[in-house]
């Protein structure tokens, strides 16, 4: 089938819905499926682009959520997305975050193909969708069938919009991310104990929470504690000055990294930390990380259940709670057995996101939505 999928995230953004685009894409082709991305134009960033993404607009970031969310801008996007529709004939239009402004929301308006719509987000009720409500009802309706990334996502989007959901949690490349990969050797030390960070730098992915966190782990680990923070936003230098006297030697901010080298990173990191302080779906670098064979250190938050069983395949603290996760942090540091058996049954959990796995449940879900389309004619 030919299959159009509609997403404001995508590289050079990095990020959850990014990757889940892509990885489907790129899965669904191995299929036999002709597959076009269709997002916007970003002005920075790595050039990933191919005939087989297709670009309308421009991209900027805005604060939404307690982070930094994508935004199409352009005066004729609606033009635009009618113009691919029209020539590209999709069998079956996939629109992610389908009740976000602009572009999921002008594709809805503009497609005439059968169309399924995947919920990402997850928090309570917001001012954009108590506005915005009659518009989006009717968009959610005409769906042909609702996808929700993880338990929490799908409570989210029934606040608004009480239609059936299912859910098909994000996916992992376990073979890309794997505990055979080469670490960063000039970023291995004997005598260092890596703590590793991965994110875009925003105020809900809990950085600040970590960075006070790290003056008791760096003295309970007798000063071989070492924070490796990839990731980067405009709110990084205010992080940076936030550090502690006796811990700026303890943290290294290493900004942006090439795709290409993230696993690496992983590999390069003996602890992995993510201290969301919430609104997390599900948790890709969780998978990420799991499926690196790096034991996890998490916030307990409902996304991030979805992916980690506390105290089988990595540790929770309270999210916010500075002394939970250094303690944490340094109990998983500081005992070899324990890294030891998180890793192993991490790498296991992360099986269970392999994206063939996951494409095989979106897969089905498309050919559903074709059967029930075509049976519609017979029918009447």
């Amino acid at each position: 089938m030919k299959i159009g999928i509609v997403s404001q995230a995508y590289y050079p953004r990095y990020g959850g819905v990014t990757e889940h685009v892509h990885n489907t894409a790129v899965e669904l082709r191995k299929r036999g499926h002709d597959v076009r991305v269709i997002t916007s134009r970003f002005r920075d960033g790595e050039a990933v682009d191919s005939p087989d993404v297709l670009r309308v607009g421009y991209n900027v970031l805005v604060p939404y959520n307690r982070a930094f969310v994508d935004l199409t801008v352009g005066m004729r996007l609606r033009h635009e997305l009618r113009t691919i529709f029209k020539q590209q004939d999709f069998d079956l239009v996939h629109v992610h975050c389908p009740t976000a402004p602009t572009l999921p929301v002008f594709a809805q308006q503009t497609a005439r193909s059968p169309m399924v719509g995947t919920f990402h987000s997850t928090g309570g009720r917001n001012f954009m969708q108590n506005t915005f409500h009659p518009l989006l009802s009717k968009l959610v309706h005409r769906l042909d069938a609702r996808i929700a990334v993880s338990e929490t996502a799908k409570t989210t989007a029934l606040l608004y919009y009480p239609e059936a959901f299912q859910v098909i949690p994000n996916g992992v490349d376990v073979e890309r991310f794997n505990p055979s990969v080469a670490p960063f050797a000039e970023w291995r030390d004997p005598n260092r104990i890596n703590l590793l960070f991965v994110g875009r730098l925003d105020p809900r992915k809990g950085v600040h929470v970590l960075l006070e966190a790290m003056p008791e782990v760096v003295r309970r680990t007798q000063g071989r504690a070492r924070l490796l923070v990839v990731g980067d936003s405009y709110l990084r230098p205010r992080f940076e000055a936030s550090l502690a006297p006796e811990v700026r030697d303890h943290v290294k901010f290493l900004g942006h990294v090439p795709s290409s080298d993230l696993p690496r990173w992983y590999a390069t990191g003996d602890v992995f930390v993510s201290p969301a302080t919430g609104n997390e779906s599900f948790g890709i670098v969780l998978a990420e990380a799991m499926a690196a064979g790096r034991p996890v250190v998490a916030s307990d938050i409902p996304g991030y259940r979805t992916v980690v069983t506390p105290e089988v395949d990595g540790v929770v603290a309270p999210p916010g709670n500075v002394a939970a996760l250094a303690e944490q942090i340094v109990r998983v540091a500081t005992d070899d057995m324990l890294r030891h058996e998180l890793a192993l049954r991490g790498r296991q959990r992360s099986l269970d996101f392999a994206w063939p796995r996951v494409t095989d449940a979106i897969e089905a879900v498309y050919r559903d939505v074709l059967a029930r389309r075509s049976a519609v004619p017979s029918a009447a």
